[in-house]
């Protein structure tokens, strides 16, 4: 028997047995999102993320700034990268402007080309971004990414600093989804960010710090 005849009958054999009809295949129910109060997430999503070494820090819109100030203090900061015409460029420009200047680390305003900035990021040891939500249920925030506040922002620095509202915490995936209508435009760039950057490829060990920042900081707003 010839190689072409033996390739068409198993051809053949293939299109008989998808031209059987089979059993309809339901439609698999939508998961079920769980009921959470703002304090419920607010607590799970700190559980889930302080676990994986994410500093966690809950403050009000007047005194997060302060925070701010305190956490780069404390974890001796010399430079902070920001996003200057990011929402949170202003408050935090102001904030710097108030404070004795000796007192904080240099402020490195993102405002350069990304190909002129990012020589420069490697030599900065903090980022600030904003946030655009967070998942409670697998304890992570959500990142997009854009032109004021690019990806290197909290992929280079050694420590990188998330600005949260308690508002904007979703129970899920799925729902964080809905109330951002990903279905209608997906972000170019989401990222979903749970802790500092970690691997267990080497030995078999986990280690902290090897693909991106060695130390995260989540600060909480919690506005009503």
């Amino acid at each position: 028997m010839s190689d072409n005849r033996v390739r068409r009958q198993i051809f053949d054999a293939l299109n008989s047995a998808l031209a059987i009809p089979g059993d309809p295949v339901p439609e698999p129910p939508a998961p079920s999102t769980p009921s959470m109060t703002r304090h419920e997430k607010i607590n799970r999503l700190s559980e889930l993320m302080t676990a994986i070494r994410t500093e966690v820090h809950e403050t009000t819109a007047a005194d997060w700034p302060s925070v701010l100030q305190q956490v780069l203090s404390e974890k001796g900061v010399k430079a902070l990268a920001y996003g200057s015409r990011s929402k949170l460029g202003p408050t935090i420009a102001a904030a710097w402007k108030a404070a004795a200047q000796n007192a904080l680390p240099v402020l490195v305003p993102y405002d350069d080309p990304i190909e002129d900035f990012k020589s420069r990021l490697f030599e900065i040891d903090a980022g600030i971004t904003t946030t655009v939500g967070a998942v409670a249920d697998v304890g992570a925030v959500i990142l997009w990414p854009d032109a004021t506040e690019p990806r290197l922002l909290s992929l280079v620095p050694a420590v990188h600093i998330a600005v949260l509202k308690a508002s904007t915490i979703d129970e899920t995936l799925a729902a964080a989804m809905a109330r951002h209508r990903w279905s209608q435009g997906m972000p170019t760039n989401a990222l979903l960010i749970s802790g500092p950057s970690k691997t267990a490829d080497i030995e078999f060990k986990l280690v902290f710090g090897v693909h991106g920042p060695k130390e995260m900081v989540l600060i909480i707003i919690a506005d009503q």
